[in-house]
């Protein structure tokens, strides 16, 4: 058995795989934008809401001096854009279409113009600039998840692994023994873990420009390959 027929839905399933390989690297960027989010922009998850309404919790308990304010907007943000992605995507459920597209291209764009803004001298220290950073990539990670539940496909949501990891261990772990971790659910937590690690280690090294510079093109690149690939026009020839 290859890596790949371990990660594809079905084989033969060319669609189905594509797809699957798609939310894989979105999961990577959410991964990266995380650790940005966090490690650079005051402790605030950009693509974990869970994470955030934990924070706050304890912040409005006191403890240890938890930002509130980035948290709760970036909650916010995260809402609205998933929202308005599924607004446009409300007619068109498991289907890449334009919109699909056009709102992953928007993310991307949102990502550049962070991780352009963060390399204009004197910018990175504008007190604003950190939470427009963290609210605006928080509503483009809720776009992207939108996304992703949109095109539904089994337990790759992009932005959380909770559940993944309970489906690996109740499920897959109980039904396949140690044979059954490798599998979908194992990749997506590999990956979101490589994603974070990768964005530390970057930010660490070269600041806040080049991890959100990374992940604007890798969302760019996959809007690319979906839509070259996956791309189905409405048949009534009205956009989406």
């Amino acid at each position: 058995m290859t890596s790949t027929s371990i990660i594809l839905p079905r084989a033969g399933n060319r669609v189905a795989g594509v797809t699957l390989w798609m939310m894989m690297v979105l999961t990577f960027v959410t991964g990266v934008v995380d650790a940005v989010g966090f490690l650079g922009l005051d402790r605030v998850f950009v693509g974990n809401m869970t994470g955030n309404i934990v924070i706050l919790g304890m912040a409005v308990a006191g403890a240890d001096d938890l930002p509130v304010l980035g948290p709760a907007i970036a909650l916010g943000t995260f809402t609205l854009g998933a929202f308005i992605g599924g607004m446009l995507l409300r007619r068109r459920r498991k289907v890449w279409g334009g919109a699909v597209s056009t709102l992953l291209i928007a993310g991307a764009v949102v990502l550049m113009l962070l991780g352009v803004a963060y390399v204009v001298p004197g910018w990175e220290d504008a007190p604003a600039l950190e939470l427009i950073a963290s609210s605006c990539t928080a509503a483009a990670m809720g776009a992207q998840a939108a996304v992703a539940r949109s095109l539904a496909v089994a337990d790759v949501t992009t932005v959380v692994v909770t559940s993944t990891l309970t489906s690996l261990a109740s499920e897959s772990l109980v039904n396949g023994g140690v044979r059954g971790l490798w599998n979908r659910r194992f990749a997506a937590i590999a990956v979101i873990f490589s994603g974070a690690l990768v964005g530390a280690l970057l930010l660490r090294f070269f600041g806040l420009a080049v991890p959100l510079l990374l992940a604007a093109l890798l969302t760019v690149v996959v809007v690319a390959l979906g839509h070259r690939l996956l791309y189905a026009p409405s048949k009534t020839a009205v956009a989406d």
